[in-house]
């Protein structure tokens, strides 16, 4: 009989938060689920985590060291899974004990095929991202504030009709495209009809990141996540003004960033701002070509 929910969660370079994530599962009020964690370390690490400690739950673990990637590894992970909705955890992340039974009740309420929900820290207040308030059916152009990828949960089937996850998008992806595989997954299903609801009353936790720091590091990463953004942003044509206000929220970080004496921070956003003006372009170069291959292919008849 399959389970309710499969829960896969991707790691790389990650111990103890691995175990604090599945503490937090344990304290779980919904118990029909899951885990199946997709193990893309080259050493022991994760063996040696399961092995400390018997779970309450079914833990399945799956090793793939020379397949690396968060996208691939979700894919991977959801082949060998058995429920019937697919929720993807990050390895930093914990659910609070009500998060999976109101999660399962949205789905019941509403019959979205995809229920999304936030990050928040441990009071609730909101993290990492500007959240939309509320709860309501999502349209595509409210992907981007109503959509945290760890804190997303989709039914198989929507899963499976638009082939997972795009590995090409993603952290650890071969690509320039360092983040946004969540809007890109998600405006797939909604393209194919599929209805996708949000709940600012539903998050998960994590670790809030800090962007005012001037390591090397933190600028990549900008860079990386906001090339991320922008070839979601243009690949998926969801308006060119619409789109550059993301890139004018950037511009305006690193203004106000740079006035406050705020080096850091100003250096993020303008790497971010970077990221997502290239991003775009590839993302509308992508779909130029997808669209003139498309009309291609109609003109030959093939």
């Amino acid at each position: 009989m399959a389970v309710r929910f499969s829960l896969i969660m991707a790691t790389l370079g990650r111990s103890r938060e691995i175990g604090l994530m599945l503490d937090s599962l344990e304290t779980q009020t919904f118990k029909d689920f899951e885990v199946v964690i997709v193990d893309q370390n080259g050493d022991e690490r994760v063996t040696e985590i399961l092995a400390a400690r018997q779970r309450p739950f079914p833990v399945r673990h799956l090793r793939t060291p020379k397949a690396r990637g968060l996208s691939r590894g979700r894919n991977d992970g959801a082949k060998q899974a058995k429920g019937d909705i697919f929720g993807f955890p990050d390895d930093d992340c914990t659910y609070p004990s009500w998060l999976l039974q109101k999660v399962s009740d949205t789905f019941a309420k509403t019959g979205a095929a995809v229920v999304n929900g936030r990050a928040g820290d441990e009071t609730g207040r909101p993290i990492n991202g500007r959240f939309f308030e509320g709860a309501g059916w999502t349209e595509p152009r409210g992907v981007f504030n109503s959509l945290i990828e760890w804190v997303s949960f989709c039914t198989r089937e929507a899963f499976e009709a638009v082939g997972g996850y795009d590995v090409d998008v993603g952290v650890g992806a071969s690509s320039p495209w360092q983040a946004c595989e969540g809007p890109d997954i998600v405006l797939r299903m909604m393209a194919r009809g599929y209805k996708v609801y949000y709940d600012y009353a539903i998050y998960g936790h994590h670790p809030e990141i800090s962007i005012d720091a001037t390591d090397p590091r933190m600028q990549q990463k900008a860079l990386g996540y906001g090339r991320g953004m922008g070839y979601v942003l243009g690949k998926h044509d969801l308006g060119f003004a619409y789109s550059m206000n993301f890139m004018l929220r950037s511009l305006g970080g690193a203004v106000i960033s740079f006035a406050k004496g705020q080096r850091g921070r100003g250096a993020y956003y303008l790497k971010t701002l970077q990221g997502r003006l290239e991003g775009y372009r590839d993302g509308r170069r992508e779909r130029g070509a997808t669209a003139s291959g498309s009309r291609k292919v109609a003109a030959t008849g093939h």
